[in-house]
């Protein structure tokens, strides 16, 4: 993919800057589905009255509000930057349609130029652009922007300007990216939609990579009202906020207050959204979801349970192996030690039969690797490691075996202590030991009293085949403490896909984000196959090799068996207080927050 940009750039230097005609949107593959003229996205409703209020409720605390540096990545008040709640305080050039696989349309940037080969990307800002402090916002902002992260940001932010050969302003309100050999088709949008635009007046960059809780200037609906750190934030909206007539933002932004309250475990938030503390509680457990609400503003229909249906893949959720670790290198006992996990007796006894075993991290897409065997731009991107890999997986037929449900399936064990006896492990006086006598020992690090319940059930059955895996649950800081700097042996994390996976799957598998704090490759996974898939996918112009790219990468993940894979439910589950109304189409990627709306406002 890279090898013509070169090339492109001696031309762009020969020639002259390379001319586009301005666009209101662009997707990574394809066009955009909404025209020029396009008033507002499907998916909300145009006509809303804005007003009332809404309260969030998360589990945690907070001590800065800048999300944009390592100190305080984890830390750091919600609704900032938030991609659940709304960027309210900070933007983005260009805005995401949550009813398109990857398509973006003009926000701070009103129009944008890019050419066939995205060997650079101009962003004309729409004049209209404001500061909350009335100020405009101007090339040099997100000059000073890039640059600032660049210096002092986290991860990803600070890598923004890598595949960046030259940034400069051209005339009074655009931006143009010139792209380098370390770019590739996704990184334009990422550019758009995936970096906040800062204020170069009201920023100090000398203390830009400290926790602050100093009011930030932004471009956003809402500006920061009040906090109690680590308890409460509460946000007003911005009466002269710039961009409430921007088409991607008609409907959106629709209460004048929004709270976001803090609690420190997840049965402490439902209680207070029983009380009325919080409006809006979404729901991921099917058992909690089945017989937790009984209680009497339900039967007198003061809260209200929703069910949306996205149209997404799956995503992973499992128990990671940290491969960092010694004991978890070897693929055979990563494979035994996932095999070794009864999913159905889990599913009947715990959570009556209601969730589905996830096989594949495309799963119930045409992304996935389940039900497809592998065709030749797959095998091509395979290389040298479809050599050594299963077949089922190759040909599309891999499925995780099922187990009788008992909690010790002898014939699945028996898998299990061959595989591992593959791998140079024994039983010796049952315990599962290497050739020099130690036995496989390690920890698995839980969050929650759900993710607890799986590892009881995990530890019994590892149990029987003479494996100690011992519990540790621990609060939400020193969850968020060690799982940045892999700290832990087998931790829960979950992997949400999309239909347009990119650039934040180098984070999660890249060897490049191995060993960097804060990242999310918490299998600590470093194998330049997957890295050539990852290209791979990134390179793609046409959605055929796309996903056949994608197919490819998700085979490799299967093969290697980084983790055990748990379970999904197709559908979203979100209680709320009935004043609490939404929109009544559901877009692609399910429902949408900064869409909704307090009824009360409305009469």
């Amino acid at each position: 993919m890279h090898r013509f940009l070169p090339f492109l750039l001696l031309l762009f230097v020969a020639a002259g800057p390379v001319l586009a005609e301005p666009r209101h949107g662009i997707a990574m593959h394809g066009q955009p589905a909404l025209p020029a003229d396009y008033r507002h996205f499907p998916y909300v409703k145009p006509d809303v009255k804005k007003g009332g209020s809404v309260r969030y409720g998360v589990v945690g605390t907070f001590d800065s509000l800048n999300p944009f540096i390592l100190k305080s990545m984890r830390t750091t008040a919600r609704g900032m930057w938030d991609p659940q709640f709304g960027h309210l305080v900070y933007e983005p050039l260009m805005q995401r349609s949550a009813d398109e696989p990857f398509s973006l349309y003009g926000l701070l940037a009103k129009t944008v130029e890019m050419d066939e080969e995205r060997s650079f990307i101009q962003f004309n800002l729409d004049p209209k652009a404001r500061w909350s402090d009335g100020r405009p916002v101007t090339p040099e902002d997100v000059i000073f922007t890039m640059e600032l992260l660049r210096d002092k940001g986290r991860t990803p932010f600070s890598n923004r300007l890598t595949p960046v050969a030259k940034m400069e302003k051209v005339g009074e309100h655009g931006v143009r990216f010139t792209f380098n050999e370390k770019s590739d088709r996704e990184f334009p949008l990422i550019l758009a939609t995936a970096t906040p635009i800062l204020p170069k007046h009201a920023v100090d960059p000398a203390t830009f990579d400290q926790s602050s809780l100093e009011v930030p200037v932004g471009s956003g609906p809402y500006k920061v009202k009040s906090l109690t750190p680590g308890e409460r934030i509460v946000f007003e909206r911005n009466p002269d906020y710039w961009g409430q007539d921007v088409p991607a933002k008609v409907g959106f932004d629709n209460y004048d207050q929004i709270s976001v309250e803090y609690f420190l475990q997840e049965n402490t938030l439902f209680e207070a959204f029983k009380k009325g503390v919080v409006d809006i509680y979404p729901d991921g457990s099917p058992t909690h979801w089945a017989r937790a609400y009984d209680f009497p503003d339900v039967s007198s229909g003061a809260v209200v349970k929703d069910t949306f249906r996205p149209e997404l893949p799956t995503g992973m959720l499992g128990f990671v192996f940290n491969t960092r670790r010694p004991i978890f290198q070897n693929a055979d006992v990563r494979e035994a030690l996932a095999l070794a996990f009864d999913f159905e007796w889990v599913n009947r006894n715990l959570f009556e039969g209601a969730y589905t075993r996830t096989e594949s991290f495309w799963q119930n897409s045409s992304l996935s690797a389940l039900g497809t065997a592998a065709d030749a731009r797959e095998l091509a991107i395979l290389g040298p490691a479809k050599e050594g890999m299963d077949p089922s997986i190759l040909d599309g037929t891999y499925r995780l075996a099922r187990t009788d449900a008992s909690g010790g399936d002898r014939k699945i064990l028996r898998r299990v202590v061959e595989l591992m006896k593959e791998a140079g492990y024994t039983i010796k006086n049952g315990r599962m030991s290497d050739s020099s006598g130690n036995p496989l020992r390690f920890e698995i690090m839980t969050q929650t009293q759900d993710q607890e319940k799986l590892a009881i059930a995990y530890q019994r059955t590892l149990k029987m085949i003479g494996v100690d895996a011992m519990i540790r649950t621990v609060d939400d800081a020193q969850y968020q403490a060690r799982s940045g700097t892999f700290d832990y042996d087998v931790i829960v994390k979950s992997y949400p896909s999309s239909l347009s996976p990119g650039i934040e799957q180098v984070g999660r598998w890249g060897s490049v984000s191995r060993d960097r704090d804060g990242s999310n490759n918490f299998a600590g996974v470093a194998d330049p196959h997957i890295d050539r898939a990852i290209d791979a996918m990134l390179g793609a112009r046409s959605r055929q090799d796309f996903e056949a790219a994608v197919r490819a990468f998700d085979r490799l993940l299967i093969a290697g068996h980084y983790l055990v894979p748990l379970y999904h439910v197709p559908e979203q589950w979100v209680a709320r207080r009935s004043y609490i109304g939404y929109p009544e189409k559901t877009p692609l990627y399910g429902y949408q927050l900064p869409a909704w709306f307090d009824k009360r406002a409305q009469d």
